[in-house]
């Protein structure tokens, strides 16, 4: 294998050359503690940066094996890595050198989610990282002696600082992966506990700003305490800072909870915090120890979205002329349709919880007061709203609700628990609400005309997925976290309010040609397309994803989705054709 003199060699010997002359550095080359893999050279400084990877091994990096000990540490400890990796590049990288990417050094570092993604690799042997690079040019000629510089001087002391657990906060990388253990076994026992989310004391809610998901600062937050009420107390495997072995907060149990309270008190706040906690923090962000079911579905109205054969009969029928809402299709739905189809759809893959705002919500599909019902007599109205069904949701189908409600109390009489939040704090009003609704009994009428029947499977058609565009064959782009460029169509994705990092929507635009490829054969439900793309990811990690992954073996740039945004996505691309299980 050549050695780093050799590239500097051949980095003396391009410079000035035109910008394919950098084809000639494709390759690997023995720095002696570790290997520089240069795995795709970009065409132009102005392409898609170059693919390198550094891997160190574990002889060198000693990394203790115990943090990479499971599953879970595993994660942790890569997602840990990344982030000291992209300090390192901060704290060595000179900035631009050129035109276009000139100079650039990248890793994809998360924000404050912990998601599994495929930036840093640990195994037993090595620990790799995987780095987007601009090599640098002047107009389009190689500047060869910046190259050098970059790779032959800053990578060596990236890798020095950012992977050798000599270099690296040991007990900031201890403490970072020893949360995130506490986090998924909290998770792990909210189902024995008859609980959907977890909340606990101390935790920080507020967000910095609405253009920013770092906590509020400590000063002007108000820190989290449950009502006593609801408090429980969780066991841990691993101690907190200051020692303790358990951790109390609030317990959301099953069933139907309300949000109430007045403006501007947190009610939103505590609803985005259980939304964001269906994935770990990391420590110090307040929301760390938010711990919401894996299988909680954020649901909102959705004017002008693509919707492809949904039985929405539960919520809407009966429509003028006759028309069947059993198999509903429209490339633009109004608010209350887009809503009822993301219910009946979330259902389909397997939610268990529905998390739903008011505001975002359609507010003829949430509920008819008494006096709309008496002037809209029922026959003349195709809604049935969901202040009618939620309660029937959970009784007849297992399926939990937290919702936000500030101005409706018609809910009090479908709720199990209601949590008023004054000044970002949460009081148990829910002997409050049930004396209300004994003492002032509401006078509309429940409108629901059959029970709610189990969902209708619905199998996607392979046919009607194209992923090509101009010459290639497969072309997919993650343009922003909320829209992806799929062949020629793009699929907006605002709607989907769970998905946090780019790098899972880029995921999710390659994990449906996955689903395409390979487990889309004209039988299998959409449920079970979905479920068998999740367990791929369990039995072969993300790496099978790349476009480059057999050739040049540097997927770098992926975070794992969940099931449910990868269906979201599917049901929103509009070239999209179903056709209904009947069988």
């Amino acid at each position: 294998m050549p050695d780093s003199e050799q590239l500097r060699r051949i980095l003396e010997r391009i410079d000035g050359r035109g910008y394919k002359a950098y084809k000639d550095v494709q390759g690997s080359y023995d720095f002696g503690s570790f290997v520089l893999h240069i795995d795709h050279v970009q065409g132009d400084p102005f392409a898609a940066p170059s693919k390198v990877r550094v891997r160190v091994p574990q002889r060198v990096a000693e990394l203790p094996p115990e943090l990479a000990g499971n599953a879970v540490r595993r994660v942790a400890l890569e997602d840990f890595l990344a982030r000291t990796v992209s300090r390192a590049i901060r704290a060595t990288v000179g900035g631009r050198r050129g035109t276009g990417k000139s100079g650039l050094i990248a890793v994809d570092a998360g924000g404050q989610e912990v998601i599994e993604r495929t930036a840093v690799v640990v195994t037993p042997d090595w620990v790799e990282a995987r780095l987007e690079v601009g090599l640098p040019a002047a107009g389009r000629r190689v500047l060869g002696r910046q190259a050098e510089a970059m790779l032959c001087d800053e990578m060596p002391r990236i890798v020095e600082q950012g992977l050798l657990w000599r270099n690296l906060p040991q007990q900031s990388a201890q403490r970072f992966v020893e949360c995130i253990e506490n986090f998924e076994h909290i998770r792990g026992s909210l189902e024995e506990r008859g609980l959907i989310a977890f909340v606990a004391d101390g935790a920080v809610l507020p967000r910095e700003s609405g253009a920013s998901d770092r906590p509020l600062n400590a000063k002007e937050a108000v820190a989290f305490q449950s009502p006593e009420s609801f408090r429980v107390t969780m066991d841990l495997p691993n101690a907190l800072p200051a020692g303790e072995r358990a951790i109390t907060g609030m317990g959301i149990p099953k069933g139907v909870t309300l949000i109430v309270g007045g403006g501007y008190h947190g009610k939103s706040t505590l609803l985005n915090a259980l939304e964001r906690g269906v994935y770990p923090h990391i420590p110090s962000d307040g929301r760390e120890y938010v711990v919401t079911s894996r299988d909680a579905v954020k649901i909102r109205a959705e004017d002008g979205r693509r919707v492809e054969r949904v039985n929405i009969d539960p919520f809407i029928s009966n429509l003028p002329y006759g028309r069947s809402t059993a198999a509903f299709s429209t490339d633009d739905a109004s608010g209350s349709t887009s809503q009822a189809a993301d219910i009946i759809e979330a259902l389909e893959v397997g939610a268990k919880v529905l998390l739903v705002d008011e505001d975002t919500s359609a507010t003829n599909f949430m509920v008819r007061d008494a006096r709309m019902q008496a002037l809209v007599h029922k026959e003349h109205e195709p809604i049935t709203p969901f202040i009618d069904r939620v309660r029937e949701l959970y009784v007849g189908h297992g399926v939990s609700t937290i919702l936000v409600m500030g101005g409706c109390g018609d809910y009090f009489d479908v709720a199990d628990h209601v949590i008023m939040m004054r000044d970002y704090l949460p009081i148990d009003a829910s002997a409050d609400a049930r004396a209300l609704v004994r003492d002032h009994a509401t006078q509309r009428r429940a409108e629901t005309t059959t029970p709610m029947p189990q969902n209708t499977a619905r199998i996607p058609l392979a046919e009607s997925f194209d992923p090509s565009r101009g010459r290639r064959d497969v072309k997919i782009d993650a343009k922003a976290l909320d829209l992806i460029l799929f062949g020629t169509e793009a699929i907006n994705l605002r709607g989907v309010e769970q998905l946090v990092d780019v790098s899972q929507t880029r995921a999710v635009g390659h994990a449906i040609h996955l689903a395409v490829e390979r487990f889309m054969d004209g039988n299998a439900t959409l449920r079970e397309v979905v479920d068998r793309v999740d367990r791929f990811f369990d039995e072969n990690g993300l790496d099978a994803l790349d476009p480059f992954h057999r050739n040049a073996r540097h997927p770098g740039n992926y975070a794992r989705p969940r099931k449910y945004e990868v269906a979201a996505a599917i049901n929103r691309l509009r070239s999209l054709r179903m056709r209904q299980d009947t069988s």
